[in-house]
């Protein structure tokens, strides 16, 4: 028999990214019916699925060995409590479904013996006789020992380790893994929530539970009101799902108009040399104030010298909001800019405090299950780089195809990323170009894609100097790319 999941737990089921399943589903290859797809139909895409092959499964089996034991219990395992929560949940399902059984099977019992008593008073009758047969014919085929639906017998496992969450109204889903609460496992997946502080003082995160358990993480201080508490409400940052499915009603940001402008200080936790002209500036926020921004936004940084006045600078982050405490920027040497120069120098050392004033742009990725192609020029790669590791939380995208121009020696700083991302995702390709000039390196890249991509429907997102990314806006425009699927910033 059949069983039915969700397409974010077929992706999980059969190790596939979920756009890929998204692709074949609007190629007609998987067949949808109100959100959820058939483990049979599963079976048939992907047959050399197997139990033993679950990516999530050979991870748990990681629990056996003690070198990993405690690490992977804390990203893996729910805590005790949650974890017995869901078991119990799943055993009051087992015997609902077993008492079910068990009246079925008294229900065909009693069915077979009153044909047999009809049949010995109508012996003439041949109907009787028929219906007796085809009833214990149906009781030895619903008895006999069947196949295990592999899949199946993954799902309900997944249930015990992983809670599924889906969100109202937009209908997005996020997994909830191991210790992680509520808010930080929906921003590991991507989706664009509303929070503060994520301690429990400020309620920004608070959402309704319309269905399913919540489990209490940390103390809060935030005073929801009886009212809020009788209708459901709780704090995403201080709460884990306790049942293995939960919908919750909230909010999420449609776009950079909805994220607020913000302010707070930073602290310099580490310079990195990424090349002779390339540097690596991680910022930590403070745990009570942290900047909630969107992939490919930019931020203003300000530095207070020893001596009066300010040194400023725009940069676009570099990191995903998914990590909202690690800020991460490349640098590059410019003489004409202050901040570089102090930066370079080793005035902004490990330890200084920065301000943060942000976030701004609109360079974000738009809605869709489109391929994304990225374009990149030199320290372009920043925003791309965010933009790349928030698509690959939201699993949405069938492939991600990134091209990236270096005009300097050390313009593919990060290239060692790129090709990690090559070897550990089927989706993702990536090339590398060379040339001193923004324009013909841009033509480059320009028939590179028309080789490879111009016959798929592409959103493409372009960062890099003026001349670079006008030169790919226009090249792909009179290769027919609707403006509609192009995204820029100028950097």
């Amino acid at each position: 028999m059949s069983h039915q999941v969700s397409i974010w737990r077929a992706a999980q089921l059969v190790g596939v990214a979920r756009g890929v399943l998204q692709q074949q589903v609007r190629d007609g290859a998987l067949v949808v019916n109100e959100g959820f797809v058939s483990t049979e139909a599963l079976l048939r895409l992907y047959p050399g699925a197997e139990l033993e092959e679950s990516g999530m499964l050979e991870r748990v089996t990681q629990i056996r060995d003690e070198a990993f034991g405690k690490r992977v219990r804390e990203r893996l395992l729910p805590s005790q409590e949650v974890l017995a929560q869901r078991l119990f949940d799943q055993s009051q399902e087992l015997a609902d479904l077993r008492r079910h059984l068990q009246r079925y099977h008294a229900l065909v019992i009693a069915l077979q013996r009153r044909a047999r008593e009809r049949q010995a008073q109508f012996p003439d009758a041949p109907a009787w006789r028929e219906l007796e047969r085809e009833v214990t014919q149906g009781l030895a085929q619903a008895l006999a020992t069947e196949s295990v639906d592999v899949l199946e017998v993954m799902d309900g496992m997944l249930k015990v380790m992983t809670a599924q969450v889906t969100v109202r109204p937009s209908g997005h889903q996020f997994l909830v893994e191991g210790h992680a609460n509520l808010l930080q496992s929906g921003l590991h997946s991507g989706l664009k929530l509303n929070y503060g502080c994520a301690n429990g003082t400020c309620g920004m995160c608070k959402v309704r539970v319309i269905s399913g358990e919540v489990a209490k993480t940390q103390h809060f201080d935030y005073p929801l009101s009886e009212a809020e508490k009788a209708q459901g409400y709780t704090l995403m940052c201080c709460h884990t799902a306790a049942s293995s499915e939960l919908t919750l009603e909230l909010l999420e940001a449609r776009g950079p108009q909805d994220i607020a402008q913000q302010q707070l200080v930073g602290q310099v936790r580490a310079v990195s040399e990424l090349g002779n002209d390339t540097r690596l500036l991680h910022l930590q926020t403070p745990r009570s104030h942290r900047l909630r921004f969107l992939a490919g936004q930019s931020v203003t940084l300000g530095w207070h010298q020893p001596v009066p006045g300010d040194v400023r600078n725009t940069l676009p982050v570099a990191s995903c909001p998914c990590d909202d405490r690690n800020l991460q920027f490349f640098v590059c040497r410019d003489e004409s800019d202050a901040f570089a120069r102090h930066l370079f120098a080793g005035d902004i050392a490990p330890g200084a405090a920065l301000t943060v004033l942000g976030p701004t742009g609109d360079f974000v990725l738009a809605d869709g299950h489109r391929p994304l192609v990225f374009a990149a020029c030199d320290a372009g790669f920043a925003p791309v780089k965010s933009l790349i590791e928030h698509a690959l939380s939201l699993d949405s995208a069938p492939s991600l195809s990134l091209f990236w121009l270096a005009t300097r020696p050390d313009g593919h700083f990060f290239s060692n990323l790129c090709r990690s991302w090559s070897q550990a995702l089927d989706q993702f390709e990536y090339e590398l170009v060379s040339d001193a000039d923004r324009i013909q390196g841009a033509q480059q890249i320009a028939q590179a894609m028309r080789a490879d991509l111009f016959d798929i429907d592409c959103d493409f997102y372009l960062a890099g100097p003026t001349d670079f990314v006008q030169t790919l806006h226009d090249e792909l425009r009179g290769a027919g790319v609707p403006e509609a699927q192009i995204f820029a910033t100028v950097l």
